[in-house]
């Protein structure tokens, strides 16, 4: 059994290659659309850091759950996870782009403003940033806390294995708690406020659902991968069914509070409410917007629902690839109608979008590399490898 990855040289030169695509494109776009340019930005940055947080906030439920069945691929969430101070440092980089993507941040447009002049005791650029660099720094420390006490597994006898296994369910305790409330306000701040005249307060459960299924379903794309490249021998129909299982329930969640948030706001019909949607019903939009419930919700409800696609690891992967469509569809629709308000995806989306491809795939593939991938002296690695019903 293979017990530790590599980073391969190939792998390497195309992933630094998407990246200074990525870097080109966005200087590029800065002088050739910068508002345009910074929306985007925006969109694939919180993409990937959603899903380095949603295989966070799936690390945390194993280890308080105790599951036993998921224990040999803790080290896939654990490198995915290292993505999120690289995210930190390009948020913090929204300083520059601010008057792009957000309407409140101008003086001129608050001052002639009631409801922004309302808000401007929370909506202000020091504010807003202030709370950015907390939200990062209680995930950096407690993702760090978790990977460093999962690596002291591997380097510890038995007699001490259990007081660093109930420490790592006391970290997950605490992270829970504080990734409830600090990924809901960051979804307030960083994409509600976008459009600051209208608010909902489903938004921030959405946008967690949302983080938690596409976190799952790309850290369980990574298994695939290595199953096909030799590692997790041991992977069988069992854990198939299992993270699949995963994927159909959170998308059953994530379609329940797309739902009630359209159904709530259409039946109460207050144009203050309305006016998000509206935007989003016309022409082009609307097209995404049933593309945005059918592939994060109809095709994966529909496909994985038989116990015999739902243990296919062909059928597993086409939906996660249809998940990966959604959520970058679900982000495009949230942000770009209240920033540059076009319905285009050109060489600025598609630049920025490899770019960030290539960096986080070089993130977690060099994270990977750093520890075995088999945490070995794990308590329930037994149950894992001969994981059954």
């Amino acid at each position: 059994m293979k017990e530790q990855s590599n980073v391969s040289a190939a792998f390497r030169i195309i992933s630094i290659t998407l990246i200074v695509i990525g870097a080109a494109t966005f200087l590029a776009g800065l002088f050739s659309d910068s508002q345009r340019t910074w929306a985007n930005y925006l969109i694939v940055n919180y993409y990937f850091l959603s899903l380095a947080m949603g295989a966070a906030f799936f690390y945390g439920l194993q280890s308080i759950s105790q599951s036993g069945w998921s224990s040999a691929f803790k080290r896939i969430p654990e490198a995915m996870m290292a993505y999120i101070p690289f995210s930190a440092v390009l948020f913090l980089l929204l300083y520059f782009g601010v008057h792009d993507i957000y309407h409140w941040s101008h003086s001129e447009s608050v001052a002639g403003d009631s409801v922004l002049q309302h808000k401007s005791a929370f909506l202000n650029i020091p504010f807003f940033f202030l709370r950015m660099i907390i939200f990062f720094a209680l995930w950096i420390l407690f993702t760090r806390l978790l990977r460093k006490n999962s690596l002291q597994e591997d380097l510890t006898g038995p007699d001490n294995i259990m007081v660093l296994f109930n420490k790592s369910e006391l970290y997950s305790k605490i992270f829970i708690f504080i990734f409830a409330i600090t990924f809901s306000f960051s979804a307030f701040d960083w994409i509600m406020s976008i459009d600051a005249h209208w608010y909902s307060t489903i938004f921030a459960l959405k946008n967690i659902v949302a983080a938690f299924l596409h976190g799952v379903s790309i850290l369980t794309l990574i298994i695939f991968i290595l199953f096909s490249r030799g590692y997790f021998p041991f992977l069988n129909k069992y854990h198939l069914h299992d993270f699949s299982r995963y994927i159909f329930m959170l998308s059953i969640v994530w379609g329940y509070f797309w739902f009630a948030q359209f159904m709530i706001i259409w039946y109460g019909n207050i144009p203050e409410e309305t006016v998000y949607y509206f935007v989003r019903w016309q022409e082009g939009w609307k097209v995404l917007f049933f593309l945005e419930i059918g592939l994060n919700w109809a095709l994966p409800f529909l496909i994985l629902l038989p116990v015999k696609t739902s243990r296919n690891i062909k059928v597993i992967t086409a939906v996660i690839l249809f998940l990966i469509v959604g959520q970058y569809i679900d982000l495009y629709v949230q942000i770009i109608p209240g920033t540059t308000g076009l319905l285009k995806f050109g060489w600025i989306e598609a630049g920025l979008l490899i770019g960030f491809i290539g960096l986080f795939a070089l993130i977690v593939a060099t994270a990977l590399s750093k520890a075995k991938l088999i945490p070995s002296n794990h308590p329930y690695l037994e149950e894992s490898l001969n994981h059954k019903f």
